[in-house]
C-alpha cells in the first residue's frame, strides 16, 4: 500500500475515507523539521547553509511514516498546495531520505487538491509530479531571512532596551502601522464645524430631510461653518425664506456583488461580522476544510473554478429562480502577483449545502461556513438594481440651498442574499424619500426634527427656543436642526483594518496574516480593547528605536520590495542565496554600528528624536524639559523592562515620571490626599497600579505600599479607596485553636492566612471573590481553613465537573474528560493529564484528538503500557 502523508490527522481520515484500503494515510502533524533556535543554524559565511533539526515531538511521526515505508515502497507527499505545504513536503522526503527510508528505488510523487473532496482526491492522484524546488526555495529564502533578523536583532533589543523581547521582519513592520496610527491620534488637532438640516413636507403630508449645500448663493463645503454663531445665521437664513423644489432627477444605478473570498478578505469580514480575531477565523476554516466543506483557506486567489461557477448558478437558479442568475458567469481577476501561489478562492466545496443543512454544532464553523456559502452563491447572482434619486431645493432668491437624497431598490439581486460589511459609518443618503415633483412648495414639517434627531442619537435634549446645549442650535419652528461636529482623529486599527493596511502595502502574505496579529500580542507590545489594537509602551519604545536605527528594515516600501523578491524566487526568476546575500551584507553592517553603542548613546538619540512629541509646548510658556514636581530637575526618556517613560533627571531625590503618550496630568504620580500626616498616592509600577503611603527617602526606603485588586480601576481610586487598601492585611480574628487571621490580597488573588502556635509557616486558603477579603467573618474563614488543612492538594473535594464528556476510550475504555485546569483546559482519562496545545479551543477537541494526546502524554511519563499507542490509519481504520 502506497503512503500518503498528509498534515493533520482529522485531514488523514478524511482522505483515508476517499483513498480506501489502498493506501497507508498518515499525518506528519505540521512541520517535521525547524532551525534550531542557537546561533549558526543559518551560516551567511557557507552560502547561507541551513542546520535543520528535527523536532522531538516530531520523531515519532517521521519514524511511524519510515515504518510504514518498510511495507510498501511508495510515498505520496499530499501536504497543502501552498509554500509552507510544498516545504513540509521537502523536509519530510530529505529527513526520511537521511534515515535512509527512501532508497533510490523508492517513488516518491507530490500531489496537490484544493479541496477534501472525493473527485478532488482522485483527480489529484491522477496527476503526480515531483516537488516544486523554488516554492520550496522561497520558503528557504522565508525562513533565513526571519532567522537571520530575529536571531541578530532580538539580542541587540534586550541590551539596549531591557524588556524588549523580539524583533521580526514582517512582526516588527505591522507593530510600527498601530504605533504610528496611536501617535496620529496624540497629534490630531479637533476642528469645529457645523452642518444645518432641515425636515421639510411634500404637500401630502410625507416629511423628508435635507441637508444645507448652498448660503449667501455661494456652494457650502463640510467645513465651511465654523461655529454656533454661523450656525445661527445660517439657520435664520433657512427659516425667513420661502423654498420650493427646484429640480428631481432619478438615475438607475447597479451594485455588483463583492468578489468571493480570498484569506485576508475572510479574517476581515469575519472580524466585521462577528468579532472573530485572525487566529480564531483560520483555526475554525482549517476545521472546515479538513471536514471537507470548503476549499483551501490559504490563499492570494479570488478566481472560481469553472464546474464550481457553474454549480453556483444551477444552486441560485433552483433557490431564488433564474431572474437571479446573470446572463454570463461572473469571472473575477486573480489578484495575486506570483501565479505559481494563485489558488482559488475560499468557498464550499457543495454549492448546495447551506450552513443549516450541515448542521454543523461548533459556533465558530457554523457561522464561518454560513458566510463563505453566501458570499461564494451571492458572487455569481445577478447585480441589485437601484434608483437614486436627488432633489435640489431653493429659495427664489438663489441665496439658499438644500439637497435631499436617497435611493429606492428596483430589483435587490445578490443583495437578497448578502451584502458586505463596512469598516466606516454607512452612507446617510440610502435613505427613501417621498414623491416630490418640480416647482411643487416645500414647507417645513411640523414634527421636530430635533426630535428625531434625540430618538435616533441620545445626544440632544429638545427645550424651547433657539438653543440646545453646546451641541445644537434648533429654529423656533423645530423644523431646522444646526449640529456641532468635531472632526474626528483617524481610528485605531482593528485586526480586520490592520490586515486590509498590510495587504494594500504588500507586506506579508496571507497566510502569516494571522500568526503576526498574534505574535505582537503576545510579545506584550500591543493590547487588544474593545477590538481596537492599542500599543503598549513597550511596542512604543521599540518601533521608536527600530525607526532610528534600522528605518530601512521596517520601511513598508522595503519590505514590500523584498516581498516581491521572494515571489520571484517561487516563481523560478531569482536565486534566493543571491537575495540572501544582498540583504545580509547591508542588515549585519546596520547590526554591527549599532551594537557597539551604549545604551545612554541608544536613549539620547531616542529622546531627541521624540522631543517633539514627548515635551510639547506649555501653556505658560515655561521650558517644557523642567520636571514639574520638583522643578529644577531636567525630564529624560527612561526605559525599564515594562517599556520606555519620562522621567525627572534629579532621580532618587525626585521620582517624578509618566508614560510616553503623556496620558497623566502635570503631577505625573497623583496624589489622593493626606492621612496622619502623609501624602496617600496613586502610582504606576511594573506590575500595575499600587497606592503608596508617604515618599521613598533615606530614612524610609519602603514605604508602605498595596496594589490594586483585579477589578479595581485606577481612575475610580481615591482617599477612602487607598486607606482601605494600605490597612491590609485585614485582621478577622484569633483563631479558636490559637493565631491570628488575616486576609489580604496576593500575587494569585485574595486569600486568608493562619499560623497556628504549632505550625512553621502556616497555612492559605485561596478566596473566590475579592470583596471577602473586606466582608468575610470568623465563621467562614475558620470554615475555610479547616477544609483547606485537611485537603491541602484538593484531592478531597468534590471532582471538578468536566468542560467536555468526549466519552469511553475507544481503545482501554474509561471515561475521556476535557477539563479546566489552573494552567488552562486539559484532556483527562484514568490518571493521565495531557495539555491542550496553544490554539485549541475546549470545543474543537475530538475523540481522536483527545487519544493522541493521552498516547503522547502517557509516553512522556513512561506509562505505556496503561495507555494506548498511537492510533494508525489502516485498511481497517478505512472500514469504521
Amino acid at each position: 500500500m502506497p503512503v500518503v502523508v498528509v498534515e493533520s490527522p482529522a485531514k488523514a481520515k478524511t482522505i483515508n475515507k476517499y483513498l480506501g484500503p489502498d493506501y497507508t494515510v498518515l499525518a506528519s502533524y505540521g512541520h517535521v523539521r525547524d532551525l534550531p533556535a542557537k546561533d549558526g543554524s543559518v551560516d551567511p559565511d557557507d552560502q547561507f547553509a541551513m542546520t535543520w533539526e528535527v523536532g522531538t515531538d516530531s520523531r515519532k511521526h517521521v519514524k511511524a511514516i519510515a515504518d510504514a515505508l518498510k511495507d510498501d515502497n511508495a510515498l505520496i507527499l499530499a501536504t497543502d498546495p501552498d509554500r509552507e505545504g510544498e516545504a513540509i513536503s521537502w523536509h519530510l522526503q530529505e529527513a526520511l531520505t537521511k534515515r535512509r527510508s527512501i532508497k533510490k528505488d523508492t517513488a516518491v510523487s507530490r500531489v496537490t487538491f484544493n479541496a477534501i473532496t472525493k473527485d478532488a482526491v482522485a483527480e489529484a492522484m491522477r496527476n503526480p509530479r515531483e516537488v516544486d524546488m523554488p516554492l520550496v526555495e522561497a520558503y528557504l529564502a522565508r525562513r533565513a531571512l526571519d532567522y537571520l533578523v530575529g536571531f541578530n536583532l532580538s539580542p541587540v533589543l534586550w541590551r539596549k532596551l531591557p524588556g524588549a523581547k523580539s524583533a521580526g521582519r514582517v512582526q516588527s513592520v505591522c507593530l510600527r502601522l498601530i504605533v504610528e496610527r496611536e501617535m496620529e491620534i496624540e497629534a490630531f488637532k479637533p476642528v469645529e464645524y457645523w452642518s444645518i438640516k432641515a425636515l421639510l413636507e411634500t404637500p401630502r403630508g410625507q416629511s423628508y430631510e435635507a441637508r444645507l449645500v448652498k448660503l449667501a448663493g455661494n456652494k457650502l463645503d463640510k467645513m465651511d461653518i465654523r461655529n454656533a454663531t454661523q450656525a445661527e445665521l445660517a439657520v435664520q437664513a433657512i427659516t425667513s425664506r420661502a423654498l420650493s423644489i427646484q429640480s428631481v432627477e432619478a438615475k438607475p444605478a447597479n451594485r455588483n456583488p463583492s468578489a468571493p473570498f480570498m484569506t485576508s478578505t475572510l479574517q476581515q469580514e469575519a472580524s466585521r461580522k462577528f468579532g472573530m480575531g485572525a487566529r480564531q477565523t483560520m483555526s475554525a476554516a482549517q476545521r472546515l476544510y479538513e471536514a471537507g466543506y470548503i476549499t483551501y483557506m490559504r490563499t492570494d486567489g479570488i478566481d472560481m473554478a469553472p464546474e464550481a461557477v457553474m454549480a453556483a448558478r444551477d444552486a441560485i437558479k433552483d433557490r431564488y429562480g433564474a431572474e437571479y442568475v446573470p446572463d454570463s458567469p461572473r469571472m473575477y481577476k486573480n489578484k495575486a502577483k506570483n501565479a505559481q501561489e494563485a489558488h482559488e478562492c475560499i468557498r464550499p466545496t457543495d454549492m448546495t449545502r447551506d450552513a443549516k443543512t450541515l448542521k454543523l454544532t461548533d459556533d465558530d464553523q457554523r457561522k464561518l461556513y454560513d458566510l463563505i456559502w453566501k458570499r461564494t452563491i451571492s458572487c455569481q447572482m445577478a447585480a441589485a438594481r437601484l434608483e437614486r434619486t436627488t432633489v435640489e431645493i431653493g429659495s427664489d432668491d438663489g441665496q439658499v440651498g438644500l439637497r435631499a437624497t436617497g435611493q429606492v431598490v428596483l430589483f435587490d439581486g445578490f443583495m437578497r442574499v448578502y451584502e458586505e460589511g463596512r469598516d466606516d459609518v454607512a452612507d446617510e443618503d440610502e435613505r427613501r424619500l417621498p414623491q416630490v415633483m418640480q416647482g411643487e412648495p416645500a414647507v417645513f414639517a411640523k414634527a421636530s426634527l430635533a426630535d428625531q434627531f434625540a430618538k435616533a442619537t441620545g445626544e440632544v435634549q429638545v427645550t424651547e427656543g433657539a438653543k440646545i446645549g453646546k451641541e445644537a442650535i434648533l429654529s423656533e419652528n423645530e423644523a431646522v436642526l444646526a449640529l456641532q461636529h468635531h472632526t474626528q482623529p483617524p481610528p485605531r486599527y482593528t485586526e480586520a483594518t490592520l490586515v486590509k493596511r498590510m495587504e494594500e502595502l504588500g507586506i506579508g502574505r496571507p497566510s502569516t496574516y494571522a500568526s503576526i496579529v498574534t505574535t505582537i500580542q503576545d510579545r506584550e507590545y500591543v493590547r487588544k480593547d474593545k477590538n481596537r489594537l492599542i500599543p503598549e509602551e513597550k511596542g512604543r519604545i521599540v518601533t521608536i528605536f527600530l525607526l532610528n536605527f534600522f528605518r530601512q528594515y521596517v520601511g513598508y516600501e522595503f519590505t514590500a520590495n523584498l516581498e516581491e523578491q521572494l515571489d520571484d524566487v517561487s516563481a523560478g526568476d531569482r536565486d534566493y542565496k543571491d537575495l540572501l546575500g544582498r540583504f545580509w551584507r547591508d542588515f549585519s553592517a546596520a547590526i554591527g554600528e549599532t551594537s557597539e553603542l551604549r545604551i545612554s548613546e541608544v536613549l539620547d538619540k531616542l529622546d531627541k528624536a521624540l522631543a517633539p512629541q514627548l515635551y510639547p509646548p506649555r501653556e505658560d510658556g515655561s521650558d517644557p524639559r523642567i520636571c514639574p514636581k520638583c522643578g529644577t530637575g531636567q525630564l529624560h526618556l527612561k526605559t525599564s523592562r515594562t517599556g520606555g517613560f519620562v522621567g525627572c533627571g534629579n532621580y532618587p531625590e525626585c521620582r517624578y515620571t509618566r508614560p510616553l503618550n503623556g496620558d497623566t496630568d502635570d503631577s505625573g504620580d497623583r496624589v489622593l490626599g493626606e492621612d496622619n500626616g502623609d501624602e496617600i498616592s496613586l502610582k504606576k509600577g511594573r506590575f500595575g497600579p499600587y497606592v503608596q503611603r508617604g515618599e521613598i527617602t533615606e530614612d524610609n526606603k519602603k514605604p508602605p505600599r498595596a496594589s490594586l485588586p483585579r477589578g479595581w480601576s485606577a481612575e475610580d481610586m481615591d482617599l477612602e479607596k487607598a486607606l482601605v487598601l494600605l490597612s491590609l492585611p485585614r485582621e478577622i480574628g484569633q483563631h479558636p485553636d490559637g493565631g491570628l487571621i488575616t486576609a489580604n490580597f496576593g500575587r494569585f488573588g485574595p486569600y486568608l492566612h493562619h499560623k497556628a502556635p504549632d505550625e512553621e509557616k502556616g497555612i492559605y486558603a485561596n478566596l473566590k471573590d475579592p470583596a471577602d477579603v473586606f466582608e468575610i467573618g470568623m465563621n467562614r474563614a475558620v470554615e475555610l481553613l479547616a477544609e483547606k488543612r485537611a485537603n491541602p492538594g484538593g484531592r478531597g473535594r468534590a471532582a471538578a465537573k468536566p468542560l467536555r464528556e468526549l466519552g469511553e476510550h475507544p481503545e482501554s475504555g474509561g471515561p475521556v474528560n476535557v477539563m479546566d485546569g489552573r494552567y488552562g483546559p486539559y484532556v483527562k482519562w484514568e490518571k493521565v493529564n495531557a495539555t491542550l496545545p496553544k490554539g485549541i479551543e475546549p470545543a474543537d477537541v475530538t475523540m481522536e484528538m483527545a487519544v493522541q494526546l493521552i498516547a503522547e502524554k502517557a509516553a512522556k511519563k513512561g506509562t505505556r503500557k496503561k495507555a494506548p499507542a498511537k492510533k494508525k490509519v489502516t485498511k481497517k481504520a478505512a472500514t469504521d
